[in-house]
């Protein structure tokens, strides 16, 4: 199926703003840290590509901004409501997925 760009941007934005709601309202307890061994991106991902496009466009937008759209509120309210303390497997794991999703280990 051929889509016009302006078609195919407007399809790609809805399937975006359904992925960031899915996660906020429906997933808040699927930690960051699962999305990430899971699927090798999270919540934070999101925002720093959100960032990024912004950045690209000559919007000004700072990782805080950034993180407020994609958490639906400031991060570190998200934090305190959703965010629970990962295990040392979780933490092992997520060590290994984010090796091989970005070269190196934090």
């Amino acid at each position: 199926m051929a889509l016009d760009d302006q078609t195919r941007t407007e399809l790609e934005a809805a399937a975006f703003r359904a992925l960031m709601q899915h996660l906020l309202e429906k997933r808040p307890d699927v930690q960051n840290i699962d999305l990430m061994t899971m699927a090798g991106f999270c919540r934070n991902c999101l925002s720093r590509w959100y960032q990024e496009a912004a950045n690209a466009r000559g919007i000004e937008m700072d990782k805080a901004a950034a993180r407020e759209i994609v958490y639906g509120m400031p991060y570190d309210e998200w934090v305190a409501r959703n965010q629970t303390e990962a295990d040392a497997g979780k933490q092992a794991a997520f060590t290994e997925a984010f090796a091989k999703n970005v070269g190196k280990a934090e």
